[in-house]
């Protein structure tokens, strides 16, 4: 656990470091890259029924979408800071087609 907490603290302090110069990557018209590393806390390591996680996430896009800009978190990103809700919304669209097109959908 001690190694987790490690990694993540070294990710949070990455991200005040160089943060704020590489966030457009975040939110430009660019796909994500591929192979990109991530933070082992948020791995999911567990089984997960497939049609019920199918269905949490589109009531999420859907929940989002209904939301508009204006209930658009206003807290910051654990890595690029803080985003404007056109920016969120981006980076929100660019991660989760990244991780369609991941799985060949």
């Amino acid at each position: 656990m001690l190694k987790y907490k490690y990694c993540e603290c070294l990710h949070l302090r990455l991200g005040v470091l160089i943060g704020k110069f590489v966030k457009p990557i975040f939110y430009n018209d660019k796909p994500l890259a591929q192979n990109m590393s991530t933070i082992p806390t948020i791995l999911i390591v567990d089984e997960k029924e497939f049609e019920t996680e199918k269905e949490n996430l589109k009531q999420k896009i859907i929940t989002f979408q209904k939301n508009g800009p204006h209930k658009c978190t206003t807290h910051p990103h654990p890595f690029f800071g803080r985003l404007t809700s056109e920016q969120w919304g981006k980076g929100i669209y660019k991660h989760l087609n990244h991780h369609l097109k991941q799985f060949g959908v």
